[in-house]
């Protein structure tokens, strides 16, 4: 791979890492909501709502995580 398409990878990845970074903070101030709620909200459907919101968002960091760190040893060593 030359050099100019290593950059454009390298560029991308961290554009990923940004979007982890909004992907993190949200994740956070979602479960900072959700531990606000009383505990009989938290059982009820917008605290499940809110808990199955939290587990996607950690599942999206995973696989943007992934992603990033994919291109980063491409373009780090292709």
């Amino acid at each position: 791979m030359n050099k100019a398409r290593r950059k454009r990878l390298a560029e991308a990845a961290e554009l990923l890492e940004q979007a982890l970074s909004i992907i993190s903070e949200t994740r956070d101030e979602e479960q900072e909501a959700f531990d606000a709620l009383p505990e009989s909200f938290q059982g009820g459907e917008r605290g499940q709502a809110m808990e199955e919101a939290i587990s996607s968002m950690e599942d999206v960091h995973g696989a943007v995580e992934n992603a990033r760190d994919t291109l980063a040893d491409i373009a780090g060593g292709a």
